[in-house]
């Protein structure tokens, strides 16, 4: 795996100091005392109010230090890459931010983190601090297991400890109300890759069809492999084991955390499933889903719920300083408004029929479908592969309204077509094509002739689009077809189309569409949108010859 950084001996010094550097306020800092101790702290705290501080290992950004803020931490203590940080560090950080109201540490169930900040408690205790920890061991991934591993699920006991420390409340209430918080937090985590440490080799241990349920954060084997099926079959079996340890007639708020690098599209995926679930009847707030507690680089989400009170409620509510949290929001069905109807003459097509318009369209469709394959082969030479699958989209949905089209009146038969390409057929082919028929059928309803419209409609199509004859696109057999078709008919129209495909192949270099950011030479490669064009002609020509 590649990874972007300097040293791994200053990679964590180095993110921390550009944490600093970009959050765009003088509101946070950091304790002088790298490379050995790194805290970052509140610069405006107020020590009146009980401390909130907890840490870890770096690699789970933004916690720890992204949540360092009003309304959240006073002080985030971080070790290196999946490394508790010292004694020391945490010794430094309570010293820094705590006064008379104390301090609490929230510590995830980890042995090195329970060990660093219990014996940084001690020692602080005897230098006259008072000092609580509270422990989070949300992982309910082991059922059987004495001590489960403290995850996501951690950062709603930071959100309440932090609200109801900036609203005064004492050590002791704080402290009490964090316990009871964690007792009632469970968290479960799916990856489809383990993490990659920067600096260290990495083999991935996941076959290219399994993923695994309830692994660590910190890269740990899962407690099963799983195999790759759609998000909402994955997100199913995980919404079983958590509904099990839910109370049914309890409220709950919903953390949908990113562990790294699900890409955003595909997290709302998983947030629509977790939503569209049997276990979305018992939630009531959802946060995220984003990068909350995060493993590097780990292809994988969390989901971790907490039972809710009117107090925990408020306090998930409540707005904080720190922009990487994400704030709780209440969950909603989609808002779905009526879409408007098209005014004038599009607003509405009558069905009717033409025999001889009806066999044009399905000849040439029925030509475009056969393409396909042909056409995919030529765009994955120059493009993305998916021309022949586009065109055959958009014949396909118009043989699919055939019944429905107005095909006695051609202007609205053109302008039909462009309606049902501009929908169906996607990308820019879809709305260039529908530029087209849309305004060819408003040139042929004013009473021009059928070449001089569709010449209409290649103007406008050119305009926008921006390309003309010899950048390799469809315009350059386009543009010679419908020309020899306004004078000369069909078969010499079929002809220059063709010839027009043809030249493509010797021209290197496209200067619109999607080829034209392809750096290599395409000399010798027609572009697949004039060779469609020229298939659209020849089966045309073809058909009114053996009529």
């Amino acid at each position: 795996m590649k990874h972007f950084f300097n040293r791994r001996e200053t990679i964590v010094t180095e993110a921390l100091d550009g944490l600093l550097r970009t959050i765009g306020s003088g509101d946070l800092a950091r304790l002088d005392g790298y490379p050995e101790i790194k805290v970052v702290l509140r610069a405006d705290w107020d020590k009146s109010r009980v401390a909130v501080v907890s840490g870890g290992g770096a690699g789970h950004e933004p916690s720890h230090a992204g949540f360092v803020g009003k309304g959240m931490l006073t002080a985030a203590v971080s070790g290196e890459i999946f490394a508790s940080p010292s004694v020391e560090a945490v010794l430094a950080a309570i010293r820094a931010v705590t006064g008379p109201a104390g301090c609490l540490l929230i510590v995830k169930n980890y042995t090195g983190d329970r060990l660093n900040f219990g014996l940084a408690a001690e020692k602080a205790r005897a230098e006259g601090f008072a000092v609580e920890m509270v422990i989070v061991a949300d992982d309910i991934a082991l059922p059987d297991i004495v001590q489960p591993r403290g995850v996501a699920g951690t950062l709603f006991v930071h959100k309440i400890s932090g609200h109801l420390s900036e609203a005064g409340q004492d050590l002791a209430s704080v402290a009490a109300a964090a316990r009871a918080a964690a007792k009632d937090i469970i968290s479960l985590g799916m990856s489809l890759s383990s993490c990659s440490i920067p600096g260290q080799p990495h083999e991935d241990r996941f076959g290219a069809d399994d993923g695994e349920l309830g692994l660590g954060i910190h890269g740990e084997p899962g407690v099963e492999r799983i195999a790759v099926q759609s998000a909402d079959r994955l997100v199913a079996v995980m919404a079983e084991r958590l509904a099990a340890r839910l109370d049914p007639k309890a409220a709950y708020a919903l953390l949908i955390n990113n562990l790294g690098s699900v890409p955003p599209l595909e997290m709302s995926v998983v947030a629509n499933a977790v939503l569209a679930s049997p276990l979305a009847r018992t939630v009531k707030l959802a946060i995220g889903p984003g990068p909350l507690m995060t493993a590097l680089n780990m292809n994988g989400f969390s989901l971790s719920l907490i039972k809710l009170d009117a107090a925990r409620e408020t306090a998930l509510l409540a707005p904080v300083g720190p922009h990487a949290w994400m704030p709780a929001k209440p969950v909603v069905e989609p808002t779905v408004v009526p879409m408007a109807k098209a005014a004038g003459q599009n607003a509405a097509y009558e069905a009717s029929q033409d025999a001889a318009t009806r066999h044009l369209i399905v000849t040439v469709c029925e030509r475009l479908i056969s393409l396909e394959a042909t056409l995919n082969g030529l765009d994955a030479k120059a493009g993305d592969g998916d021309t022949g699958s586009t065109v055959a989209t958009g014949a396909r949905s118009i043989l699919e309204r055939l019944d429905t089209l107005p095909l006695a009146d051609p202007p609205a038969t053109l302008g039909a077509m462009g309606d049902i390409l501009s929908s169906s057929m996607g990308g820019s082919s879809g709305v260039l094509l529908s530029i087209f028929f849309t305004a060819a059928a408003q040139a042929l309803d004013g009473g021009t002739d059928v070449p001089k419209a569709l010449l209409a409609g290649l103007e406008r199509m050119t305009f926008y689009g921006g390309a003309k004859a010899g950048d390799r696109t469809m315009v350059d057999a386009l543009e010679p077809a419908l020309k020899a078709l306004d004078g000369k008919g069909l078969e010499e129209a079929a002809v220059a189309g063709r010839r027009g495909a043809e030249a493509t192949a010797t021209m290197e270099k496209a200067k619109a569409g999607r080829s034209a950011y392809v750096g290599a030479k395409l000399q010798g490669v027609a572009d697949p949108g004039a060779h469609a064009v020229a298939e659209v002609f020849a089966a045309a020509a073809a058909l009114y010859a053996a009529a």
